[in-house]
């Protein structure tokens, strides 16, 4: 049928949108002359300002993030009109040129999507018309709130999607699914999420991890990905997250290497922090190259994401647990110290986690070397702050810490207090601040 209606009628070109090559729904023009169909220009210029690079997809000239296009009222009516003409109502459903939903009733639209929604769970129908109705579904998601929610209330609609993007091996299918799970923000909903997660958990991991691994994937499509991702291994079970593949470790620290303290970056720490808390998950970790990546995730930090952080020192904490995690944070040659200048400064959560980690290494790992790389960096000193703190009124622009975090540093402090009292890396003033740690 779609050969037959390719042959008898032929689509202007003008009539498509660069981006998706579908007939638009509704056109809306750039300040750069070119007009594209809303919703693909819209999510285009969203995921292109989340790398700070928002072009035009065919002039490549700059354009706002925030850019809010032109709409080309002539040129919808005239493919409506064209449309009406020269599609039958099949056909039309095949291309996926239906009327937006603002031109019918919504019970009229919810039968039509809860329609495609039942057709999207056949699973023997082809990719090519998988797709197709995937196309659909995200067209109408994105029509505005209205359509997000109309879609989202459909019963079986986060089901289907995420069953559709568990089992295809077409990326095309699966960016598409993906598209539309992170419109309908299914992944926040968590009795939702804990359904399919009980479902379809390690199927859906793995779908995410081969779009992660796609070397011509865009990066806001990694991005997707690895939210996506963090969520899923979020709301797994203990039993069942021991159990992630090394793969996804190796992924996440890639997007660590290769973000920019963006939401990769902040979605592949999430993945870490979260699954490393399970024994067996770090020594898969530490194997990825996870501590050397998390350290240079605290050098680049800068003080300008806290949360990134945060999120570091938790997933080094939980590496440290294991001898693997310490002996790669120890042999990195800023390691010690990126965690030392965490102490102080920050906040009390990355303060009490840096403490943690410090207190590992001094317990388990306290080489001659490192306890003098300890004291000439300037970690020492800083444990010296936190031990001989007073608690903090908790202003924004004061520093404090709580009880047990200063507790931490006093243990690690008289662990190997005669060592450092004779360091001459360590100002006389450090060891007044809290004197019987080094008198022992």
């Amino acid at each position: 049928m779609e050969e037959q209606w390719q042959a008898e009628v032929e689509v202007p070109s003008y009539f498509l949108c660069p981006i998706t090559l579908d007939v638009m729904r509704d056109p809306v023009t750039l300040p750069t002359g070119i007009t594209y169909d809303r919703h693909a220009i819209h999510r285009w210029l969203r995921l292109a300002g989340a790398t700070k690079s928002a072009t035009c997809p065919l002039t490549k000239l700059p354009v706002a993030p925030d850019c809010d296009p032109t709409p080309n009222h002539t040129l919808r009516r005239l493919i409506h009109s064209w449309c009406e003409l020269h599609l039958s109502d099949a056909v039309e459903q095949r291309v996926v040129v239906s009327r937006p939903l603002k031109t019918a009733s919504t019970d009229d639209n919810r039968a039509r999507l809860a329609k495609l929604v039942s057709l999207m769970t056949d699973v023997n129908r082809r990719e090519s018309e998988t797709l197709a109705t995937l196309r659909e579904i995200r067209d109408a998601a994105a029509e505005g709130e209205q359509g997000r929610k109309l879609v989202a209330a459909l019963p079986g609609a986060a089901d289907a999607l995420f069953a559709v993007l568990a089992r295809t091996s077409a990326p095309e299918t699966a960016n598409a699914a993906l598209d539309v799970i992170c419109l309908l923000r299914l992944s926040e909903s968590e009795r939702c999420l804990v359904r399919v997660v009980d479902r379809d958990g390690m199927e859906l991991v793995d779908a995410l991890v081969s779009m992660l691994q796609r070397s011509d994937a865009e990066a806001a499509s990694r991005a997707r990905a690895a939210l996506l991702l963090a969520d899923v291994t979020a709301g797994m079970s203990p039993n069942r997250a021991v159990s992630l593949p090394e793969q996804v470790f190796v992924e996440s620290v890639r997007l660590l290497r290769d973000d920019d303290c963006g939401a990769s970056t902040k979605a592949a720490l999430r993945v870490l922090a979260g699954a490393t808390s399970h024994g067996r998950n770090r020594i898969k970790a530490a194997e990825a190259g996870a501590v050397s990546a998390l350290v240079d995730v605290l050098l680049a930090d800068g003080g300008r994401r806290r949360s990134c952080c945060e999120l570091a020192l938790c997933a080094l904490d939980r590496l440290c647990g294991c001898v693997e995690g310490r002996a790669a944070l120890v042999a990195h040659g800023a390691g010690v110290a990126a965690v030392g200048e965490k102490v102080v400064g920050t906040s009390a959560a990355a303060s009490g986690k840096a403490v943690r980690v410090l207190r590992s290494v001094a317990r388990h790992a306290a080489t001659a070397e490192v306890l003098r790389e300890m004291a000439a960096t300037g970690t020492v000193g800083k444990l010296c702050l936190v031990a001989a703190s007073a608690v903090g009124t908790g202003s924004e622009d004061e520093h404090w810490c709580d009880e047990r975090t200063r507790e931490r540093a006093r243990e690690t402090l008289r662990l190997h207090g005669r060592a450092w009292r004779s360091s001459p890396c360590l100002h006389p003033k450090m060891q007044a601040l809290y004197p019987c740690s080094f008198d022992l």
